[in-house]
């Protein structure tokens, strides 16, 4: 079970970590074999947990390092360049002692229950042990800290210990010991004050290309975090204007556009929503679930954009709240910056601009489902800007979300 096993997958042409449970369960036949689930990439504290772990069940045991690569919390990095930080640490490890396979699951950050599921798929690829530590897939509290209490997936699992068909291996929370210089179980601590880095500060140190000390990841690792890890103003951003029709939307995503072409590096693409519906989403009529699919395609268009570091302006009435939601989470999983703006100009005010003449036949009654009019518009409750084109020029609205983007550090702004 070496980093070296020919396999059926390496005559498929895929990497050879890429196995199917029934390979796997055939390379563990006979010995213990110890499952380790992770979304992020490996430091110091990890591979001490599961160095921990394998001694405790003796030399014959051999370690899976079972990675979920399918979608994962928003702001993680992405499972290309993970993948290439847990192939790094393999040698940190005794020689064919170490398995990794990645595994193609989206992570569902539902805490304890989620360890539990973990623990069957693991059980099923023929692991017989399961290593379960601190807030295991716990999505965090929205004021920090974890939502779940710390240790509530080790005692979920150790009460169904004799259901499960997997051992599970419950392990203290490690911290670095300076005068040691290791990881160390906090209970064995003794009063010494050890070393933390959280994953806020990390993620910091990384955007500002400052020093990620050695004793928290191997330099192998920092160098692929490096590569991958954009800061606010080298990951793609989608600046999604929404609004009335006539309200202003297109004339202000236009004039940014023209603006960050002058003044940022980054790739730029321009989705209006008249333009989308010519092309992307031809076809579609005006029925609430074909509104939505539309927003849903320029969602997944705009994500793709911003996952290579690009700008995307988008203009579109995009009228409903969950649909617009479902835009930024795509955005945001894919590790862009979603900014929403509110164009909120008066319904009155955009009925007397009418350069379509659509309200007026939307009054008469020539369009039915006319947002507005018969069709209803859901205001963003908390977007990042809100403005009324009727209480400012133009040029006013876009200097507002140019300061905004500004203070929020998210321009390359050419001197």
């Amino acid at each position: 079970m070496g980093r070296e096993c020919p396999t059926p997958c390496c005559r498929r042409g895929v990497p050879p970590e890429y196995l199917y449970p029934k390979e796997i369960r055939e390379l563990a036949t006979g010995r213990p074999l110890l499952a380790f689930q992770t979304r992020n990439p490996l430091h110091h504290a990890h591979i001490a947990i599961t160095q921990a772990a394998l001694a405790e069940l003796g030399e014959e045991a051999r370690l899976l390092l079972h990675p979920a690569i399918g979608p994962t919390k928003p702001g993680d990095v992405d499972a290309a360049a993970r993948m290439r930080a847990y192939r790094a640490v393999l040698p940190h490890y005794p020689a064919r002692r170490v398995l990794l396979s990645p595994l193609p699951l989206a992570m569902r950050m539902a805490g304890p229950r989620e360890a539990l599921w973990h623990a069957l798929i693991r059980r099923n690829h023929g692991a017989t042990h399961f290593v379960v530590g601190r807030a295991h897939a716990d999505p965090g509290h929205p004021e920090q800290g974890s939502w779940y209490p710390p240790f509530a997936a080790q005692e979920l699992l150790e009460e169904h210990r004799n259901e499960l068909g997997i051992v599970p291996v419950l392990l203290p929370e490690y911290a670095y010991s300076p005068s040691r210089r290791a990881y160390v179980p906090r209970a064995e601590a003794n009063g010494e004050r050890l070393s933390e880095l959280s994953g806020t500060e990390l993620r910091r140190r990384l955007a500002a290309n400052e020093e990620i000390p050695e004793w928290f990841s191997p330099p192998e690792v920092i160098r692929i975090l490096r590569q991958a890890y954009r800061g606010a103003d080298r990951r793609g951003l989608v600046v999604w204007f929404t609004g009335l029709s006539a309200s202003g939307k297109s004339t202000l995503a236009g004039m940014l556009a023209r603006r960050l072409e002058s003044q940022d590096s980054r790739a730029l693409t321009l989705l209006d929503g008249d333009v989308v519906r010519r092309f992307l989403s031809k076809g579609l009529g005006f029925s609430r679930a074909d509104r939505d699919e539309n927003i849903r395609r320029i969602g997944f268009v705009a994500s793709l954009i911003a996952r290579h570091g690009g700008i995307a302006l988008v203009a579109a009435i995009s009228p409903y709240r969950n649909a617009r939601a479902e835009a930024r989470r795509l955005v945001e999983e894919a590790g862009g910056l979603f900014l929403e703006v509110h164009v909120a100009t008066p319904l009155a005010v955009c009925a007397l601009r009418d350069p379509k003449g659509l309200y007026a036949r939307a009054q008469r009654g020539e369009i039915a489902s006319f947002t507005g009019v018969s069709d209803p518009y859901e205001e963003p409750e908390a977007p990042e800007l809100r403005l009324d084109t009727s209480q400012a020029t133009d040029s006013e609205a876009l200097d507002i979300i140019w300061h905004y983007l500004l203070s929020a550090g998210v321009l390359q702004v050419r001197p």
